[in-house]
């Protein structure tokens, strides 16, 4: 259609052509700039990066920004990150790290053994901490940052495994570049004045015990969300900063720094109630982090008093049932567990006490495990403990379960009890198993039977299979992205 000054696209005003390129992700806005400099200079309004996600290093091919998008990267950092106001960042794993298990669909094993993969690790290393200098130091003396949140990809960034410090030293020898990375993050958090939300998971080498310390006055008082957590370091929030912090609503950090003295200030009555905490136990951190200090019985109790609408999210990796039975308190207002193993077993005895003790208000719970065979939880026992937690947890309205035996008429009792509130049920075909006898009395195919038994319970199509989308191939990135749906729902 004709329009006055021209014909198309290029007849559009300037105000119509920013609305439509704030639908396009922020690739396809660098792809239009290329078509005219009309659509170029448009691209350029600040309204239009307001918010980035990004993510940095193991190569382009992954989703990434590779060694070579640095030009381009470095380029959009430059331009709008002086007034991007919510920055999200994620270190990409190094491209063909992780392929899926044989035969269990979103769950991943390494490829250590490929020739080519130091190499490629090498370069993903370099890029990572490249890419990361040029962010941080284009956002240094950003005051209108409101969100900023980090995230290191666990698979290679841990110090134990595959990355040590003899590795590190290859790739930035003396740590010239790790230093300046911490002292770009100083800059940042004490340049800002409204910040409003910061998280930093599992990131190489970023936050310090003492970077906290470096948050602006007026950021400490709009700050609403924090998360710290590595696992491979001290504390990363003390108490003393946490003090500062009094409007926060929702934290999340290793179950082991959340002590008795930090528990105690949470529940002081000078400051706002906190309504979501998320919590990692990482079984193999046991060792170095103990559980002796942690928060008591009785500080829960104080801690909900004072804070009556908190919920907790929980993920335990790797850690034995003695332990968990030590974690799960009586007055913990546990919404949302994960447990996670690679060696460890999950015991009927522990899912007793989740389904007796979180009846109330458990909502979410996610049952996987990553080794040879199929343990049965309901061996011994007269009822299945999965089946007495959907009895029991009257909000559960996700179930994820890999890795553990499965009865099929079990898993028909689960979706008649909950029926369609129970909005997720997610159980891999591995994982069910068949009464032999159960053929005798029921004719045809019992998968075609039992997918039509589960789909008439929940009153929805149902099919035995896992989504990757709910369950990640790796448990903490699962844990950060669920953490951070859960706490903006408060």
């Amino acid at each position: 259609m004709a329009l006055c000054g021209g014909v198309g696209a290029m007849a559009l005003p300037s105000e119509l052509i920013v609305h439509i390129f704030s639908f396009l992700s922020d690739r396809d806005k660098l792809r239009a700039s290329s078509v005219c400099s009309r659509w170029r200079e448009c691209l350029f309004y600040p309204s239009l990066w307001t918010e980035l996600k990004l993510r940095v290093g193991g190569g382009s091919n992954g989703g990434g920004y590779g060694s070579e998008q640095t030009p381009r990267l470095d380029f959009l950092m430059r331009k709008f990150g002086s007034f991007v106001r919510e920055l999200q960042l994620e270190f990409a794993p190094v491209e063909g790290y992780l392929r899926p298990l044989n035969g269990v669909e979103g769950r991943m094993e390494s490829v250590e053994s490929d020739p080519q993969y130091p190499g490629r690790w090498k370069d993903a290393i370099i890029t990572y901490l490249d890419q990361v200098l040029c962010v941080l130091g284009c956002i240094r003396n950003n005051r209108n940052l409101q969100k900023l949140s980090l995230y290191g990809d666990t698979c290679v960034l841990q110090d134990e495994g595959i990355l040590d410090s003899a590795c590190l030293n290859q790739v930035d020898q003396g740590g010239m570049k790790i230093k300046e990375i911490q002292q770009l993050l100083v800059e940042v958090l004490s340049n800002s004045r409204q910040m409003k939300w910061l998280s930093s998971a599992f990131m190489l080498g970023v936050v310090t015990p003492c970077s906290l310390a470096s948050l602006s006055n007026p950021s400490a008082a709009s700050l609403e969300h924090l998360s710290l957590l590595d696992n491979q370091l001290p504390c990363l929030s003390s108490p003393v900063e946490l003090e500062r912090l009094v409007h926060l609503r929702s934290l999340a950090l290793d179950f082991c720094d959340f002590t008795s003295e930090m528990c105690r200030l949470l529940a002081g009555g000078d400051r706002a109630p906190l309504h979501r905490l998320s919590l990692m136990v990482n079984g193999a951190a046991l060792e170095a982090k103990p559980l002796d200090c942690t928060a008591s019985e009785d500080d829960w109790k104080a801690l909900v008093r004072r804070c009556a609408n908190l919920r907790v999210y929980m993920m335990a990796l790797d850690v034995s049932s003695q332990d968990l039975l030590r974690v799960l308190k009586p007055s913990l207002p546990l919404e949302r567990i994960h447990l996670d193993s690679y060696s460890t077993l999950v015991t009927d005895g522990t899912l007793e006490l989740i389904s007796q003790q979180y009846n109330k208000t458990l909502s979410h719970f996610v049952l996987m495990r990553d080794d040879t065979g199929f343990p049965d939880l309901s061996v011994n026992r007269n009822e299945d403990p999965l089946v007495l937690l959907a009895w029991r947890c009257v909000h559960l309205s996700v179930l994820v379960i890999h890795g553990y035996t499965v009865w099929s008429h079990n898993l028909v009792a689960i979706s008649r009890l909950r029926g369609s509130s129970l909005k997720v049920l997610a159980v891999s075909e591995e994982s069910i198993d068949f009464d032999p006898d159960q053929g005798v009395f029921m004719e045809g195919d019992p998968v075609h039977n039992l997918v039509k038994e589960v789909s008439q319970g929940l009153g929805r199509i149902w099919h035995p299979s896992m989504d990757s989308n709910l369950v990640l191939s790796e448990p903490t990135q699962h844990f950060h992205r669920e953490m951070q749906s859960f706490s903006q729902g408060m």
